[in-house]
């Protein structure tokens, strides 16, 4: 059974019954929306105890993301901390996304299941998947299933709770959906890759959908462009051995490709 955290009743559409992860996600959300929060106002708004609002808080600080103040927390500027839309993840190394999303296209055969998780660079896988005759195709990301609704394809949405941020689903439904899943290829994007650390992602329900992609898949390719390594964001997905090959460009550092080749990790650069 997973751990709950208990909060209440709804107030302001809100339901309050989140998992943990889910109430530190909103909490951080709203730091970084608003610029601060306050202890008080959170306990309100949750409907759970300050103490319990400020063990969120200490948490938060000791991942290095929020400053605690007095009363209250206040936001940390950190790029590799932001959650970007997938319109404004669109705009960046958009050459590179294609060369990538090209390569990966090339490992896919007729007749497999793939899993896509969101993101821009598998938004441009799926556009290639579109000269096979015979896949079936499991995703989180609304606007992939939109782009292969005119296919033969077997499309899967997970179903789950909708992230407007990137057009993903997210949420318990989702994970456990995905545990009576099975597939051939999981193409995951990446928004850090650190070669202690794992692949990692700014946002938490994001991370557990992915974490149970992996599982539910017999072979995981990282599909990133080379400035995403050596970044740790807010939370990791998993630890660089669950990944069997890596996809980026020819900009990676070369000492970074040993690094991820001494982990028995194949490396592909376009």
């Amino acid at each position: 059974m997973r751990n709950k955290t208990k909060a209440g009743a709804t107030v302001g559409g809100m339901k309050h019954d989140m998992l943990i992860d889910e109430r530190r996600q909103h909490i951080l959300e709203q730091i970084q929306n608003d610029g601060r929060v306050l202890v008080g106002e959170l306990s309100r708004e949750l409907k759970i105890s300050q103490i319990t609002i400020r063990k969120d808080l200490d948490y938060l600080q000791a991942k290095g993301l929020v400053q605690r103040s007095h009363g209250g927390a206040l936001r940390i500027q950190s790029s590799a901390l932001v959650d970007p839309t997938l319109q404004e993840k669109q705009k960046h190394n958009f050459h590179e996304k294609e060369r990538i999303a090209a390569a990966a296209v090339k490992m896919v055969e007729d007749g497999q299941c793939i899993i896509l998780d969101s993101g821009t660079t598998t938004t441009a896988i799926a556009q290639g998947l579109k000269r096979f005759s015979q896949l079936t195709v499991i995703t989180n990301a609304v606007n992939i299933a939109a782009e292969l609704a005119g296919t033969d394809f077997e499309v899967i949405l997970i179903g789950g709770t909708l992230r407007k941020n990137s057009f993903s689903l997210v949420g318990p439904l989702a994970e456990d959906n995905l545990e009576e899943m099975h597939a051939d290829v999981l193409f995951l994007g990446v928004d850090g890759f650190d070669l202690e650390v794992g692949i990692t992602t700014p946002n938490f329900l994001e991370s557990r959908v992915n974490r149970a992609m992996v599982k539910a898949a017999r072979q995981v390719i990282a599909v990133c462009d080379s400035t995403k390594f050596s970044r740790r964001s807010l939370s990791r997905i998993v630890p660089p051995g669950a990944i069997h090959h890596v996809i980026t460009d020819r900009n990676l550092p070369s000492e970074i490709a040993e690094g991820l080749r001494a982990q028995n990790i194949a490396v592909t650069l376009v």
